[in-house]
């Protein structure tokens, strides 16, 4: 696997989401023990679904038409720029605790959320 990518990353542009050093740490760990192909980075979003109308979207994919590249503490993450509005100042982090262990998404924009933490409506 290549430590670069090629796809466009634009650090000068101000990313609407941001990853604590937990959730890049755990980012990288996940990215290097699955060796993933060539172009493909972090993909953080939202789809329709859930209890609250709205899902959260975290993995791996290559960059589409609509998406944005952003370099996240060196972590290129695409996200489709007509969610921005819905994830604009959220906070991705990891909790590896023994209440809860995965990714959360503290996201100021919610106005309802579910129990699970997955789910929410703006």
């Amino acid at each position: 696997m290549s430590d670069t990518l090629t796809v466009p990353a634009t650090p000068s542009a101000t990313a609407p989401v941001s990853l604590t050093p937990r959730a890049v740490e755990a980012v990288q760990q996940i990215m290097a023990a699955k060796e993933l192909p060539e172009g493909y980075a972090l993909r953080v979003g939202v789809k329709g679904g859930g209890c609250s109308g709205l899902s959260y979207i975290l993995g791996f994919d290559k960059q589409r038409d609509h998406d944005a590249a952003f370099d996240l503490d060196g972590l290129t993450v695409f996200m489709d720029k007509r969610q921005g509005l819905y994830l604009l100042g959220t906070v991705v982090d990891f909790h590896d605790g023994l209440d809860a262990r995965g990714f959360t998404f503290e996201n100021p924009n919610a106005t309802q959320t579910c129990g699970c933490g997955s789910s929410f409506s703006a």
